[in-house]
């Protein structure tokens, strides 16, 4: 199999997952901060789901970079 198919297949589920992770709890630091939770309790739920989502950004641009070397190789 292709180095950049193979790539492209472990990071691309990976910053799925990590993003969609990372948007809930975002999410949920916004919930704990509407419910009157002390600043800094969601403050490092907030920080910490920006840090997940933007791994999972970064994977999956890292994918997408993998799918494109893969297919200019093929010619598509």
């Amino acid at each position: 199999m292709d180095e950049h198919y193979q790539q492209w297949s472990d990071l691309m589920p990976r910053g799925m997952i990590l993003i969609g992770a990372g948007a809930s709890i975002v999410a949920w630091s916004a919930t704990l901060r509407a419910s009157g939770k002390p600043f800094i309790v969601w403050l490092l739920a907030g920080l910490f789901g920006l840090i997940v989502l933007n791994t999972g950004v970064a994977f999956f641009g890292d994918a997408v970079k993998h799918r494109a070397l893969y297919e200019s190789k093929l010619g598509l």
